[in-house]
């Protein structure tokens, strides 16, 4: 019943305004199976370990945005696995965590933390300079992530790069005009299914982001597996399902991420020597 009660309550807050098919969509990704639920329970999240207190302040930071209403710690989703693996290999150098996108002001909190070295509750322009930010994020969550991104930009932080990954724009936000802050953004999008993502953005000032592309994905005769997603999205989202859970586009975005941070390790104290 409470579930039920928060479903609700957050279509009523979120979802106002939108045709009732395109609601239905976006909620049915949220809905979890049974086996979800039980990996969830059943083993640490990546989103807990990464809840825990940070003892060495880290010189980059990569924050990830779910989908429609995804649990930050999906375990069968492309941006938890990812950022669990990043978390890993990367955890002198980088503090990696994912976040439900309708959160993005406790990711905005969280960076700010991180950032404010001297621990005086306010940002330096030396900390907003040193600041190495990575925003990536799926449907709601790309949007989040570029909502987050101007939010930065307004309180003169820079990010290094947003990835964005069949954004859906978010009553409220926007989610095709990438701002000045961000040095590189990039966008997948799969143009085939009822409930497709943004199929261009662009920058607010080119000469400050540079946009690495906007890549179309084809699934109209494919067939991919996307273990533990909901039937509702099977039916109803199946390309943008894909999207989401396609090896292939996840690669490109760890390996992008992983060109920023392998610079990051390289130049953080104690790891200089160190190189992969």
């Amino acid at each position: 019943m409470s579930s039920f009660s928060a479903l609700a309550a957050f279509v009523r807050k979120h979802c106002q305004g939108l045709p009732l098919p395109f609601v239905l969509l976006l909620t049915a990704a949220a809905i979890p199976t049974h086996a979800q639920h039980m990996l969830a329970t059943s083993t640490p999240s990546a989103a807990a370990s990464a809840s825990e207190p940070v003892h060495n302040v880290p010189s980059a930071i990569v924050i990830g945005f779910m989908g429609g209403m995804v649990k930050r710690d999906a375990p069968f989703r492309s941006e938890v696995q990812l950022a669990a693996k990043l978390r890993e290999e990367y955890s002198s150098a980088a503090y990696v965590d994912t976040y439900e996108n309708a959160h993005w002001k406790d990711a905005r909190k969280k960076i700010l933390a991180l950032l404010d070295t001297d621990h005086d509750g306010k940002l330096s322009v030396e900390e907003k300079q040193k600041a190495r930010i990575i925003l990536f994020g799926h449907s709601w969550g790309a949007s989040a992530t570029v909502t987050l991104a101007r939010d930065l930009r307004d309180q003169g932080i820079p990010v290094l790069l947003t990835v964005q990954v069949d954004s859906v724009q978010k009553i409220g936000q926007k989610d095709d005009m990438i701002p000045s802050n961000v040095a590189e953004a990039i966008n997948f999008f799969q143009p085939d299914g009822f409930l497709h993502g943004r199929k261009l953005i662009q920058a607010e000032d080119p000469e400050k982001t540079k946009i690495l592309g906007n890549q179309a994905i084809s699934y109209k005769n494919s067939s991919l597996s996307c273990k533990g997603y909901p039937w509702q999205q099977r039916v109803f989202a199946k390309e943008h399902m894909y999207i989401e859970c396609d090896p292939k586009v996840w690669t490109q975005i760890e390996s992008l991420i992983r060109s920023k941070l392998q610079v990051e390790q390289a130049t953080t104290p104690g790891n200089e020597s160190r190189g992969n």
